[in-house]
């Protein structure tokens, strides 16, 4: 007698909707769920390849992309898992391979989060937590030689601070973002970044404000971690457009990255001095200077050339994305603007949009000095998304030229009106949730 076949799984988004009903908020810090459905699970996160956690307030997911790049330039193979995703769930685990990893199929999502749903029974979590016990799960069923875990938010309760002891911790800049969750203080939200900071495990940190950098120093002096901090035991320089980096080991002199912007030789820096601060993973110059020109992460400052969008907007325009939406990363898009413009003038048109727990008036004031024209939008099915007449009104406190518009296709409609005397640079900013829109409609989403 043959077997019964075996159940078929739920469509993922049916898996979803149903996790997301397992809690009454979709945020709400805590280890202890995490570390009881890690028990059920059998301790996946136990069984792993050498973690390195990355937690921060802006630049995460690009020193990811770069660690990713590195690591697999020199042949290893890479889990990743990061947050939030722009078009599809999938895009927050990927798992590593030889040659380069892929994204997580439908099918092994569905399977690893119906495993996670079934071992916790019904009891509250949110579904952050499911999807990092499922990534965990994933991790640990299929071979790798690095895991790279992003912070979803904070750090000392985020669901991903279950590692006992990574090879190396990594906090990126910190600024004030969250503040209901995190902290209405910098010292408050360093904290919760620092938390991250395992007992004689190496930290890497990026330049930081004097509050946090004193913050990030106590911490890893009470865990006896090896603090390596950029400007003290590393450097990184752009010189005739070339990345130098340079640490106790030596100086390394590498192509500049591919992504846009000053920041993001800041970004490649960190990355490279997070290998270079433990011993676990082997890498020769070979593979810095590879990975530091390959890497990519979409939405970064990212300039769209083809899709539907582009073939609306007004010809021969340029049409850059970044899914900036706090005061810091503002400062870095509106200064990788300024090296734009310095390379090639053109009038720049921002179309904004964001959420309603955001300080606009704070974000849009770096490109007070930058740009004629704010156009407003509203974010596509987000309820919590910034009222179009409240960004307005920020905009036009700051003395900005503003307008709204019912879409960010409507937007590009506007602009391709109007009678510039050559075509524009298109900025479309403030918010992932935006920027994922965006890369949905354009039709190309990331792989």
């Amino acid at each position: 007698m043959s077997a019964p076949a075996a159940k078929p799984l739920p469509a993922l988004d049916e898996i979803l909707a149903r996790l997301s009903a397992l809690h009454p908020k979709r945020i709400d810090l805590t280890l202890d769920r995490m570390l009881r459905i890690l028990e059920r699970l059998d301790h996946p996160e136990r069984k792993l390849p050498p973690v390195i956690h990355v937690a921060g307030t802006n630049g995460k997911g690009s020193t990811v992309a770069y660690l990713r790049a590195i690591l697999e330039a020199a042949g290893l193979r890479v889990h990743v898992y990061t947050s939030p995703h722009l078009v599809r769930i999938n895009e927050r685990f990927r798992l590593g391979q030889v040659g380069g990893g892929v994204l997580v199929t439908d099918d092994q999502l569905r399977a690893a989060l119906a495993h996670c749903e079934e071992v916790n029974g019904g009891d509250p979590i949110t579904i952050f937590e499911m999807e990092t016990a499922a990534a965990l799960t994933l991790f640990a069923q299929h071979p790798a030689d690095a895991v790279l875990l992003e912070v979803g938010l904070g750090g000392r309760l985020d669901a991903t601070n279950v590692i006992e002891a990574p090879a190396v911790s990594v906090i990126t800049p910190i600024g004030i973002d969250h503040q209901d969750f995190l902290g209405d203080t910098l010292l408050k939200i360093a904290a919760e970044k620092a938390g991250i900071i395992k007992k004689r495990v190496p930290v890497v940190c990026a330049e930081q404000g004097p509050e946090a950098a004193a913050v990030i120093e106590s911490q890893a002096s009470r865990a006896r971690a090896p603090l390596h901090a950029a400007g003290q035991e590393w450097h990184v320089n752009v010189e005739r457009g070339r990345l130098v980096y340079q640490d106790e080991r030596g100086l390394l002199d590498l192509s500049a990255p591919r992504l846009f912007g000053r920041h993001q030789f800041d970004n490649a820096g960190l990355a490279i001095a997070a290998l270079r601060a433990t011993d676990v993973f082997k890498i020769d110059p070979a593979a810095f200077e590879a990975g530091i020109a390959r890497a990519e992460w979409p939405a970064r400052m990212q300039r769209l050339t083809t899709g539907a969008l582009v073939a609306a907007a007004p010809v021969h325009c340029e049409i850059w994305l970044d899914g900036g939406h706090n005061i810091d990363g503002g400062r870095v898009v509106a200064a990788a603007l300024g090296d734009l413009e310095e390379r090639v003038s053109r009038p720049l048109v921002v179309i904004a949009g964001m959420m309603g727990n955001k300080d606009a008036r704070g974000f849009l004031a770096n490109f007070a000095g930058l740009t004629r024209h704010i156009i407003a939008v509203a974010i596509p099915d987000q309820d919590n998304g910034m009222p179009v007449d409240v960004l307005t009104d920020a905009a036009r406190h700051l003395g900005m030229r503003v307008e709204s518009a019912v879409s960010v296709e409507a937007a590009l409609r506007v602009i391709a009106r109007l009678a510039y005397e050559v075509p524009p640079r298109i900025l479309i900013t403030g918010s992932l949730y935006l920027a994922g829109h965006v890369l949905a409609v354009n039709g190309t989403p990331p792989k």
